[in-house]
């Protein structure tokens, strides 16, 4: 479809007798932020090396722009893989320019685009260093620079904030939607449900190579139906949140908590023995978070993708 830049349709992906992705079927629309979310082992980082042509499903086909992949359509895709490397001789910005003519740009286009990048991210004053002498948050910078400076459609980016420090996280994640702002379609794979939460239009979420939700963050809260408790206690000896009433799950800090509850559950009974624990600085009901949501589907999965 016209209006779509990327569809799985039926998708499986074996190694030996190992299934990677089974059946997974997925549509990205132009213009929009997706999150592939999953365990370590649900089948993300296969799925995203068959969208790139690393190597071919067994089964179903995989479209961009409505076309099975093919060497014309690569200059309009950036690609920043989990496993990421540089060219630790080069200087930056040789290297940025070499990265961009793979993508067939010339240095009238990149040279640009190079430098008001290397200022909006921080690298001005050292993109004629060589890459070996970056930090790893620069050098970071850099593979999602080389990603970007070529001005792709679609932008792929597999676990984008693994290793990264928080202020390089919110850096990132602004420059993301930043682009979404501009037009372009971002499909990105994390484990990290806070990210995809604040970020994401629309997601799929693997379990075990098969897509076991899908759909904007809010029609997926809403489907979980259970509802949470969000709830702050200052002042508790002991472990506030234990034995708590209605209580099935507790994610977060000793004193500050998501509350995953029965279907039976009674607010006012969770608090009142709350209240009798310690004081209560904030008690709030409402849908489930995506990571309540995660440990139900997943619990703690062990990987499961081969090396």
């Amino acid at each position: 479809m016209a209006d779509l830049a990327v569809q799985f349709e039926h998708v499986v992906k074996r190694f030996g007798g190992f299934t990677a992705v089974d059946g997974l079927d997925l549509e990205v629309p132009r213009g929009t932020i997706f999150g592939l979310l999953g365990p370590n082992g649900a089948g993300k980082t296969s799925s995203i090396r068959m969208l790139m042509n690393v190597f071919a499903p067994d089964e179903g086909r995989i479209l961009v722009f409505g076309e099975p992949i093919h060497e014309a359509l690569k200059p309009r895709i950036g690609y920043l893989p989990e496993e990421r490397g540089l060219y630790k001789k080069m200087r930056v910005r040789e290297m940025l320019r070499f990265f961009g003519a793979i993508k067939g740009r010339d240095r009238a286009f990149l040279d640009p685009r190079i430098q008001r990048w290397g200022e909006r991210m921080g690298l001005a004053g050292w993109l004629d260093r060589r890459a070996e002498e970056l930090s790893k948050g620069m050098a970071q910078k850099v593979q999602f620079l080389a990603t970007v400076c070529h001005e792709p459609d679609l932008v792929i980016l597999d676990e984008p904030f693994s290793g990264l420090d928080p202020v390089n996280r919110d850096f990132l994640r602004d420059v993301v939607l930043e682009l979404r702002k501009a037009g372009t379609t971002i499909l990105f794979s994390t484990h990290v449900m806070e990210q995809a939460e604040s970020l994401c239009d629309r997601i799929v979420l693997l379990w075990r190579g098969k897509p076991r939700l899908a759909g904007t963050v809010d029609e997926v809260r809403r489907r979980e139906g259970r509802e949470a408790a969000f709830v702050r206690v200052d002042g508790a000896s002991g472990d506030p949140f234990e034995g708590l009433p209605g209580v099935v799950g507790v994610s977060g800090t000793p004193y500050e908590a998501e509350l995953a509850l029965a279907p039976d559950a009674d607010p006012n009974a969770i608090l009142a023995a709350l209240l009798a624990r310690g004081r209560v600085r904030r008690f709030e009901v409402r849908t489930p978070s995506l990571h309540e949501i995660f440990k139900r589907v997943a619990g703690d999965a062990s990987p499961r993708e081969p090396a």
